[in-house]
């Protein structure tokens, strides 16, 4: 039964209100003088208390995508860094397995689209990651057989799980809308979370002497599609977008390579990767490294890359984005193009975003189709 399935939290929410049931009906058996019974009555407090945290520690581990399985949770997720070897033949095995379809109420895979889950085995980095990818409708139509198809990666925030775009930002719910309303062309949108190991928010940094995270989504990511999908690789004709530090992320993509990423959006998102007890230390006492992680600094420092950029902050109740959404479009010459998405109020929140991401596609749709 996995970690964050419903199943799993009816199952303790009926444990629960059984444990509570049965303890009501045994206290006044308990309620006697002498230490036997007070041990009895403490013992039955404890054990209705701990129902009880179960259950509401799994409903927040649900709500804010904390841990997505039982072998994150005990610390014992995938950490390899090795390369795989190839298949006999000289050829390796596709980076990317479809594990099945997520049923997300689309409709009809030829009218809406379909979502597949998928394990990315990086061929570069050696790192692997779980995730989602919306097929538009035309993949599966009949006349379309040979079409290929322009990417958008999608990186929800730290901690977090990639389902989270499906169930609170309602990603691909969102893209399905769009192409069908002919406000998108047909796109595939993938949807992953930001940190490539369980135990470490790596900010998308490629950390000296640990995770290459910037290299999986700069070059995996790329790789491993492409072995799998019908895609249009045409140059700076994927984007990506994201939420909090997947915002950064996205941001970062699209700045460090430029050449498969030609547009990028940040919503609610700082513009440096933050270093603290859940990230250690990402640059080694390399401050050329450290300082190249500030997106700010790369604009004022290095030579503006040719991106599509846009940036969404609330003037009231997300103040600290938007001061840096300010500093850092005051600082874009060209060929970068800022562009600045503002709301009068909203919070760092699936609420604001899930309303951000639709506007969000038809951009990044917009600034592709010049690169097609």
């Amino acid at each position: 039964m996995g970690l964050t399935s419903q199943t799993f939290l009816l199952t303790l929410v009926v444990i629960a209100v059984a444990v509570t049931a049965l303890v009501l009906w045994l206290w006044p058996r308990a309620a006697k003088k002498g230490p036997l019974a007070f041990a009895s009555r403490l013992g039955m407090l404890v054990l209705v208390q701990l129902c009880i945290l179960s259950v509401l520690l799994v409903a927040a581990n649900n709500e804010f995508g904390f841990y997505s399985t039982w072998k994150e949770l005990l610390g014992q997720n995938s950490r390899k860094q090795a390369v795989r070897a190839g298949s006999g033949n000289g050829k390796r095995p596709p980076a990317l397995t479809v594990k099945g379809q997520e049923p997300v109420g689309l409709g009809p895979k030829e009218k809406a689209g379909q979502v597949d889950r998928i394990e990315i085995n990086g061929p570069v980095t050696g790192l692997s990651m779980d995730g989602f990818a919306y097929l538009p409708p035309q993949y599966f139509q009949k006349g379309h057989e040979k079409d290929t198809f322009p990417v958008i990666v999608s990186i929800t925030g730290q901690p977090g799980q990639s389902i989270n775009l499906i169930t609170k930002a309602k990603v691909p719910q969102a893209a399905s809308k769009a192409v069908m309303a002919g406000q998108m062309k047909p796109t595939i949108v993938l949807m992953l979370r930001p940190s490539v190991v369980a135990d470490r928010d790596t900010n998308c940094t490629d950390v000296p002497g640990g995770p290459q995270a910037l290299t999986f989504f700069n070059q995996d990511v790329p790789v491993s599609v492409n072995d799998v999908y019908r895609v249009d690789n045409t140059r700076g004709g994927w984007g990506a977008v994201g939420n909090s530090t997947g915002g950064y992320c996205a941001l970062k993509m699209a700045m460090t390579n430029p050449y498969r990423y030609g547009a990028a959006a940040g919503l609610s998102t700082d513009l440096f990767a933050r270093e603290d007890r859940d990230t250690g230390d990402l640059y080694a006492g390399n401050k050329q490294i450290k300082n190249e992680s500030d997106l700010t600094w790369r604009l004022e420092h290095m030579p503006p890359p040719p991106v599509s950029l846009l940036l969404a902050a609330s003037e009231k109740g997300e103040e600290k984005y938007y001061a840096q959404m300010q500093k850092f479009a005051g600082k874009a010459k060209p060929p970068t193009k800022v562009e600045k998405l503002v709301r009068e109020e909203g919070g760092h929140n699936f609420v604001t975003w899930r309303e951000e991401y639709p506007v969000v596609f038809r951009w990044l749709d917009k600034e592709l189709a010049t690169r097609r």
